[in-house]
């Protein structure tokens, strides 16, 4: 019997895992996108005793949203340079984190293996126990941070009661749960260089830092370029860290497009609104994505170096 005769046997066990996706994620995102063009709400959304009575309003909420852009209290501008801040300094810091830990823990010291256990810590951890943990260190009576600044004798610093500081806030716990990650790939990656590379250069009387410039960063690459517009992917869609930490506040100062789509959602119960915000953030992760295979291809073009 011909391979091209079995072909189907490949269709009857992908069958139920698109039955379940197309249950779970087709239908449901299908549903969104539509949502987005009515003026769905908490009054007309429809229950057991009325039906729904939403009408079509086509892109109405779309030129809404993006019409407040230029205004000068635009929610959704603020939003949106609030989540760039967000992604850029998280994935900033990661990045330069991961890396000094990945190059520490390449070299041959005493407890390495120990060190890297501690260090896989706050990834192990799940990211609401410790968002918990963190806001308990953040209160402003109570907390860790706060007492031993008085105990220092400086003043108590209002970590979730003042816009800047529940950003860095916020910032400081995603960046403390996100560097494992960027320090184990980087790892791979550092320890997939022949060495033979380096005792080359050092021959050669390269110093330190050419070693990194010429040999380290070029060759690590690919793995740097794949696991940064992975963290670029998730840190811009993180909610619970945001949502458990600062509840967007104060004043919407530390909300990004998922949390304050979740709000319009469950709190104003504004749906089409909240739609239209959940299509902007898939079309945001759409463009991540086609990047994300560019950098697939050229990762796999690249091969050649290890």
């Amino acid at each position: 019997m011909s391979t091209r005769n079995n072909a189907w046997i490949a269709y009857v066990f992908l069958a139920p895992v698109f039955i379940v996706m197309t249950l779970l994620v087709f239908i449901p995102l299908a549903q969104g996108i539509s949502y987005s063009f009515t003026n769905m709400n908490q009054y007309n959304m429809g229950n057991q005793f009325l039906p729904p009575s939403y009408e079509w309003i086509g892109l109405k909420n779309y030129s809404d949203l993006f019409g407040t852009i230029f205004q000068p209290k635009s929610v959704f501008r603020d939003v949106l340079v609030q989540t760039a801040i967000w992604t850029f300094v998280n994935v900033f810091f990661h990045f330069t984190l991961g890396l000094f830990l990945a190059l520490l823990l390449n070299r041959k010291i005493k407890g390495r293996g120990i060190y890297r256990m501690l260090l896989m810590v706050p990834w192990a951890v799940p990211s609401f126990v410790g968002a918990f943990a963190w806001q308990w260190m953040y209160n402003d009576k109570y907390g860790l941070f706060n007492l031993v600044l008085k105990n220092l004798g400086l003043p108590a610093v209002p970590w979730l009661g003042d816009s800047f500081w529940a950003m860095f806030s916020a910032i400081l716990v995603n960046v403390w749960i996100g560097i494992p990650f960027m320090m184990v790939t980087l790892l791979g990656g550092l320890q997939s260089i022949p060495e033979s590379l380096y005792e080359a250069a050092r021959i050669d009387g390269a110093t330190w830092w050419q070693q990194l410039k010429n040999i380290t960063l070029p060759l690590l690459k690919p793995v740097a370029a794949t696991a940064t517009t992975l963290g670029i992917i998730w840190t811009f869609n993180m909610f619970n860290i945001i949502y458990l930490i600062t509840g967007g506040g104060p004043v919407h100062s530390t909300e990004i497009l998922v949390t304050y789509a979740y709000r319009e959602a469950f709190r104003n119960w504004n749906l089409g609104i909240a739609s239209t915000y959940g299509v902007v953030i898939l079309s945001v992760l759409i463009v991540f994505t086609l990047f994300y295979r560019r950098v697939l291809k050229a990762n796999a073009n690249e091969g050649v170096y290890y």
